[in-house]
């Protein structure tokens, strides 16, 4: 019997900043005793939970099953126990796996070098056992095994996501730097959004704030349209449990009026991108309206709720003046949406001076490696 199997207990990984948010969602699941952490939230979940949150979690990166943990002082120490761990309860030879490793305050510093000894233990288990191996897949494997050592403790789990979860599997197209899906749905949470506004992104890129808050008021689970998940490799996995939750889930979508959702950018190629991932989401070809529209000629947009993530590095034109962009933006809030609130991500935090409007409101998000902030801004 694996670990979680004893405590039900799971942790779900998250970016740095959402722990909180994150906890929260997974409690609104059906999870209990959440604990957040680094980077991260433990919590309790039975088979249904866990398939639950599995399927429909938009904050979490991973969610991940504990195996096995011990205390773990050198890489020889760790391949002979991961030996003795029961992987043919998980894997078989005909399957690809990939290990994912992180080092921390441990003897055992370098993280490639761990994930390799994990990857041995793992292959010649096969090999003494049935005679074959099964293939590494870095890429795209069917078994996903992830190895923290911290402090000299060692976790080995398993990843029931199946990869990473902010791949919806919308994102059929795109332009430069596109905001990680994840932190887009963190951004329409913190909105507060709930579909009886008409709800504006008037420098929408790609669509994915549009697309999140298409699937969070017209609750459709994150997991849709995922081919496979990790957690169909669990040795106690129930397929019917895991159908009947499905289907729950998809028998909640509801539509939403034609239109209440809009998008503009300047860029047609951003308009074309945004127009190709609405449209394969449910209902999204009809209550997403888009337009090839520069923010400064739109007509205004009262009493509903903006959402933006203003272009910058790589996003933003060559010889464009990102502060004067920033500057045009607060004048448009300020003279033409009248009864709006507005909520403006800037991956800079500096960069709020520029909007030249005083913010309600500030939620530090971290994206990647930028030190970013949500501003909301009531507009009266």
């Amino acid at each position: 019997m694996f670990a979680y199997q004893k405590t039900n207990r799971y942790f779900a990984q998250l970016a740095d900043s959402l722990e909180p948010l994150g906890a929260a969602e997974l409690a609104e699941l059906g999870a209990t005793d959440t604990k957040p952490v680094y980077r991260g939230v433990y919590f309790n979940a039975d088979r249904a939970t866990l398939y639950r949150i599995v399927y429909q979690t938009r904050l979490a990166t991973r969610v991940l099953a504990q195996l096995l943990r011990f205390d773990c002082h050198s890489t020889k120490y760790l391949y002979k126990t991961a030996r003795k761990i029961d992987w043919n309860a998980l894997l078989t030879p005909e399957r690809t796996f990939a290990v994912d490793a992180v080092t921390v305050n441990s003897r055992i510093r370098h993280s490639q070098y761990a994930a390799l000894c994990l990857k041995d233990a793992i292959v010649d288990h096969f090999r003494e056992s049935t005679g074959r191996r099964p293939s590494v897949d870095t890429e795209q494997p069917e078994l996903l095994f992830n190895l923290h050592i911290d402090r000299n403790r060692a976790t080995v789990s398993i990843d029931t996501s199946g990869g990473s979860l902010h791949r919806r599997g919308y994102r059929r197209e795109s332009v430069a730097a596109p905001m990680q899906e994840t932190l887009a749905a963190a951004i329409i949470r913190l909105t507060g959004w709930d579909g009886e506004r008409p709800l504006l992104d008037p420098m929408c890129g790609s669509g994915t704030l549009l697309a999140e808050a298409l699937m969070q008021a017209s609750r459709i689970p994150a997991g849709v349209l995922r081919p496979r998940f990790g957690i169909e490799a669990l040795p106690d996995f129930d397929p019917r449990l895991w159908q009947q939750t499905r289907a729950a889930a998809d028998a909640a979508i509801r539509p939403l009026a034609p239109g209440l959702i809009r998008g503009s950018d300047a860029d047609p190629a951003a308009v074309r991108a945004a127009t190709a991932n609405l449209a394969v989401l449910p209902g999204g070809a009809k209550a997403v309206r888009l337009a090839r529209q520069r923010f400064q000629e739109l007509p205004g947009f009262a009493d509903g709720i903006i959402v933006c993530n203003p272009p910058y590095g790589i996003r933003l034109e060559r010889g464009r003046d990102l502060n004067a962009l920033l500057r045009d933006l607060g004048d448009f809030l300020k003279k033409r949406c009248t009864g709006t609130t507005a909520f403006l991500y800037l991956g800079d935090r500096e960069l709020a001076k520029a909007v030249g409007l005083k913010p309600s409101a500030r939620h530090p998000l971290v994206n990647g490696g930028l030190d970013g902030v949500l501003l909301q801004y009531h507009l009266y």
